[in-house]
């Protein structure tokens, strides 16, 4: 009986000393903490590395008020009178005025003059939603890139239309065409100015609205009565045109939580999958070492430690 009794005792002595193997085999608790990025930072530097060459934070504050302003130039050179022009009137003396701007040339009543002004809001109001949905599954950056594509065609077709309805089409595309960059500039903004200029950067964009229409107002004024109101459409086609080809030459921008959360999850998820490896390997070298230490440990105490390493190997 003596002889069981100190088989057990070190039955448990060699269970313990198990224990202690396999929890020096682990490592300890703060390196695993601290040797797996956090996911701030993993898209703090994700972000960092996917950030363009041509990338530079006044140069993009440049472009995107730039790009803003001539589309609310536009706003402005539809309703100039200038562009926009008057039907042809007569005063009670006899005196008559000639027709000028698209009201003159294409005979428009006050119904369908106001009809042309508003045109594009349709084509903004349908597209914004479209757009803000396909940035979840395509490029933002490209998506403004089309826009403005189809800004730039559009205007240049209001410049070459032929009547009312022509012109009320390429109105619509018109918005279109602005829904693209006005549903994703704002984001763009937010994610890529630096944490103390977001609102000066916001600012400044949203300045450009104001500052656009007024500009629009002289713009076609001045060309309408100088050239023709065609050569104004043409000229805000030919500014526009430069910044739709950059939309689709240079390397784009991500937007955060949108094309970059795909790689951001796999990046965890590999980090997950090395972790669980390097954690498998120690763990069992450490129960082979643990069970061979136990063996030298009960063989090496007579036979009544023998008996208990046989009762342990059945």
């Amino acid at each position: 009986m003596a002889e069981i009794d100190e088989a057990v005792v070190d039955v448990n002595r060699a269970a313990v000393e198990v224990n202690k193997v396999n929890r020096a085999a682990l490592p300890p608790i703060t390196e695993m903490a601290t040797s797996a990025p956090l996911c701030g930072e993993t898209e703090t530097s994700l972000g960092d590395e996917e950030k363009p060459s041509w990338f530079s934070p006044k140069w993009f504050l440049a472009i995107f008020c730039i790009i803003n302003m001539l589309n609310y130039v536009d706003r402005g050179v539809i309703a100039s009178n200038g562009v926009n022009g008057s039907l042809q009137s007569c005063t009670e003396s006899g005196v008559c005025t000639s027709a000028s701007g698209i009201q003159g040339d294409f005979d428009l009543s006050n119904f369908e003059d106001g009809v042309l002004s508003s045109a594009f809001m349709v084509g903004l109001l349908v597209a914004s939603p479209i757009f803000a949905s396909l940035a979840k599954s395509l490029n933002p950056f490209r998506l403004i890139g089309v826009g403005l594509s189809v800004w730039t065609l559009a205007t240049l077709g209001c410049g070459c239309a032929f009547n009312f309805w022509s012109i009320t089409i390429f109105r619509m595309l018109v918005g279109v065409g602005e829904a693209s960059f006005i549903s994703l500039a704002a984001p763009f903004i937010d994610d890529n100015a630096p944490i103390s200029q977001k609102t000066a950067w916001l600012a400044a964009f949203y300045m450009c609205i104001p500052s656009g229409i007024a500009l629009g107002y002289v713009y076609g004024g001045v060309v309408g009565n100088n050239l023709h109101w065609r050569y104004a459409f043409w000229g805000e086609a030919l500014l526009m045109l430069p910044f739709a080809i950059l939309g689709f030459v240079i390397k784009p921008l991500q937007l955060k939580g949108f094309s970059s959360s795909k790689s951001i999850n796999e990046d965890f998820l590999e980090i997950d999958v090395r972790n669980g490896e390097e954690n498998s390997k120690p763990s069992a070298s450490s129960d082979h070492i643990s069970t061979r230490d136990s063996a030298k440990n009960i063989s090496g105490s007579g036979p009544a430690k023998s008996f208990s390493f046989k009762s342990l190997d059945f």
